[in-house]
């Protein structure tokens, strides 16, 4: 069996006390947060026409920082994993 390509590792120790948890903005679950990957979303405008008419004094864009649980972030390509071990050898 081929092993993964990231490490799924418990870095935390004893003592910590209660782990913040946090819900995942696209499946709902609760996860703790040192585990999440945080991204940051807003949106842009396209049209060129515009984008020249608003100055960036008049136009604010806002951002959200969303939270994405490990499966979500893997199914979505938001955390990049390195290559395994297995292909490194090949070359």
């Amino acid at each position: 069996m081929a092993t993964a390509p990231y490490k799924r590792t418990h870095k935390h120790g004893k003592g910590r006390g209660d782990e913040q948890t946090v819900v995942c903005s696209f499946c709902g679950k609760k996860v703790p947060k040192y585990k999440t990957f945080s991204v940051q979303r807003g949106f842009s405008i396209s049209d060129s026409s515009l984008r020249k008419e608003l100055s960036r004094d008049i136009l604010m864009t806002p951002t959200r920082k969303l939270y994405a649980c490990p499966s979500c972030a893997r199914h979505r390509k938001i955390s990049q994993p390195g290559k395994s071990r297995k292909s490194k050898r090949g070359k």
